[in-house]
């Protein structure tokens, strides 16, 4: 069955140059291609354009959010032509891949009450970085119905309309926001088994690695002040361990450390033992203390991201995107 007439691509991204042209590629599945373009100075418009997709530039005098940018896909779609029944998001820096299209329409055929349906997102270069290949792990994701998806997900149209589709406001961890929404409507999630996109993450020095992981405390922080009360809990044991492991134990050991520095060097103690723990509960090799390691010192950046939510909300100032590339 052909479904091509029912689906839809939005792409957004930013001087995304190569991985674009190679994105935009992947999109022969769909009836339209809608790029939304963030500032780029590098001629992706006209890239895009040259592809046959339609070009929508972002308003840049209102500050720049991925979930602003996908609503003005959305819109896009709204405004003209064919209305599709289902609509694929995805970052310009990644390669969809072509199976994973008619499994996840398949599943929404099955599903009545499906509102996304995700797969397997991979990085196109593990092997770059630990980074990288932090990256890989963090996306393999259990297979089922699932309590959110990431920026790349198939959607169905009808569900995005009653929620009415992302937050704008938010920096960072819109997909985990907006599928709190839709399951609090009666929609469900799913992940598939199968093969969805290839990330080109390019995440080679550890300034990166910092900048990525303290947007995520910052993402755990709004989410759980957000929807953090009961039935969601929405990321509240995040927010929870980015605040005990990045922000009260450093505090606790600096103040050990001035008052009883024996103490004090028992408390910095608990994160090689935490490493360690991590590790050997992930079979003990080499990439199990790789990982592990950035896993905890990572909770200091989530921590530093907690942080700032919160005093950014007290003092009333809205948060700028924190970008790793």
């Amino acid at each position: 069955m052909d479904n091509s007439a029912h689906i839809a691509a939005i792409a957004i991204g930013r001087n995304e140059g190569e991985r674009l042209r190679i994105c935009l590629a992947s999109l022969g599945q769909a009836a339209r291609v809608i790029y939304v373009d963030s500032g780029s100075t590098d001629g992706s418009p006209a890239l895009a354009r040259a592809l046959g997709a339609e070009v929508v530039d972002l308003d840049m005098s209102q500050p720049f959010t991925a979930a602003r940018a996908r609503n003005t896909g959305l819109e896009a779609l709204r405004a003209a032509g064919t209305r599709p029944e289902f609509v694929t998001f995805i970052d310009g820096d990644c390669e969809l891949q072509a199976e994973f299209v008619p499994q996840a329409i398949a599943k929404m055929q099955a599903e009545p009450r499906a509102a996304v349906v995700c797969g397997r997102r991979r990085e196109r270069h593990p092997q770059a970085s630990v980074y990288n290949a932090q990256c890989d792990r963090e996306w393999d994701t259990p297979v089922g119905e699932a309590l959110a998806c990431g920026g790349d997900a198939l959607m169905r149209m009808a569900a995005l309309d009653e929620v009415g589709g992302y937050d704008p406001s938010l920096i960072a961890g819109e997909e985990p926001e907006m599928c709190v929404r839709l399951r609090a409507c009666g929609w469900s999630i799913w992940r598939i088994d199968a093969e969805m996109t290839l990330h080109d993450a390019a995440m080679t020095t550890f300034g990166q690695f910092w900048k990525r992981t303290r947007r995520a405390g910052h993402a755990f922080a709004e989410g759980a002040y957000m929807h953090g009360a009961a039935p969601e809990h929405h990321f509240v044991a995040e927010t929870k361990r980015a605040a005990a492991w990045g922000l009260a134990l450093p505090v606790v050991s600096v103040l050990l450390l001035l008052a009883a520095p024996a103490l004090g060097v028992l408390a910095l103690l608990l994160y090689p033992v935490q490493i360690a723990r991590l590790a050997l509960r992930a079979g003990g090799d080499r990439a199990a203390w790789q990982n592990a390691a950035l896993l905890t010192v990572g909770k200091l950046a989530e921590g530093q991201g907690v942080a700032e939510f919160h005093l950014r909300r007290l003092l009333g100032r809205r948060a700028g995107l924190i970008e790793y590339k």
